[in-house]
């Protein structure tokens, strides 16, 4: 199975820039199906044996030893507290997702898998403002008649492990006290992203538009063009999330380049993946920049050296 989906994987993942999101479809012990963007899948197993570490938060089930590498093993159903998880054989999670996120990787159970699917953006819509567990949903979907929640796996560890967005820079981390003031358009469907990002731009007297998909992206900057003004002098920059639900950061980056009004905005593209299918997919989409999730001093020192650039040029 885990050959056979781990091609799968793959193929999806070209699919990058077509604007359709691939979804790995699983269940946490009840009728309900979920769904985790399949970038950031490494792969899928047997639920392994796990052993015990001190220091380990609760809604860790242990560690598993894959490949020769110890990795944490969330109990995601725990975890968001899902209300349909029971106790029993049909109910215990059996199987381990792999995952890469913010350059670390971290595997959580699932009761089952059900297969990769590919979803149009059209059939993607944003989650509802509905109790704690939506915070932990990135989108919602249907398949075949049936609901899916897409879960930000990125919130609910960032959650767990109490992750604080008063991030503190060094202190010759500043722009000219006299420069213009300078916005950036931020785009990232993670809420812990987005906040992340937002304490780095405010310590750097930088004001930023926040939105959490690529089509919100899209749609705002062409409204600023419709109106006359010139999005490449509202926006210093944009700093975009690749893995995003209803447009990925290599599609906006894509409509931006093709659009003669858009296409001077420097883009850097931000994502919890490395590796280099993303170096070259950056390349072929027309990106400026490319920084790996999450550390805050290495974007920073992305976002001041091209804001420095426009303030000189003001």
């Amino acid at each position: 199975m885990s050959h056979d989906l781990l091609n799968r994987i793959d193929q999806r993942t070209r699919l990058a820039g077509h604007n359709r999101l691939a979804l790995l479809l699983f269940r946490l012990g009840g009728r309900q199906l979920f769904g985790v963007n399949v970038f950031k899948v490494q792969e899928v197993l047997r639920r392994p044996d796990l052993f015990q570490v001190p220091g380990l938060p609760s809604e860790f089930a242990g560690v598993a030893d894959v490949r020769g590498r110890s990795v944490p093993v969330l109990d995601l159903g725990l975890a968001i507290g899902h209300p349909e998880r029971e106790p029993d054989a049909g109910s215990t999670p059996g199987y381990l997702v792999v995952a890469e996120f913010n350059r670390s990787v971290q595997g959580f159970l699932v009761s089952g898998v059900e297969r990769i699917v590919n979803i149009a953006v059209e059939d993607i819509h944003p989650p509802p403002e509905l109790g704690a567990e939506a915070t932990y949903l990135t989108a919602v979907t249907r398949f075949q008649g049936e609901l899916i929640q897409v879960i930000d796996v990125e919130s609910v560890l960032a959650d767990i492990a109490r992750v604080s967005n008063d991030i503190e820079l060094d202190p010759s981390m500043v722009l000219r006290s006299d420069g213009p003031q300078l916005q950036v358009l931020v785009v990232d469907d993670s809420r812990v992203a987005r906040q992340q990002i937002r304490s780095v731009l405010d310590q750097l007297g930088v004001g930023a538009t926040l939105l959490s998909d690529g089509r919100q992206a899209l749609d705002h900057l062409l409204q600023v063009l419709a109106s006359g003004e010139s999005p490449a002098e509202r926006y210093a920059m944009i700093i975009s999330d690749i893995e995003m639900p209803a447009m990925d950061g290599y599609t906006l980056t894509t409509e931006i380049r093709r659009n003669p009004g858009l296409a001077n905005l420097y883009v850097l593209l931000h994502t919890s993946l490395s590796g280099v299918f993303n170096n070259a997919m950056v390349e072929q989409v027309g990106a400026n920049a490319f920084v790996a999730k999450y550390s805050a001093h290495e974007l920073a020192e992305y976002v001041l050296a091209r804001l420095q650039v426009v303030a000189e040029a003001a």
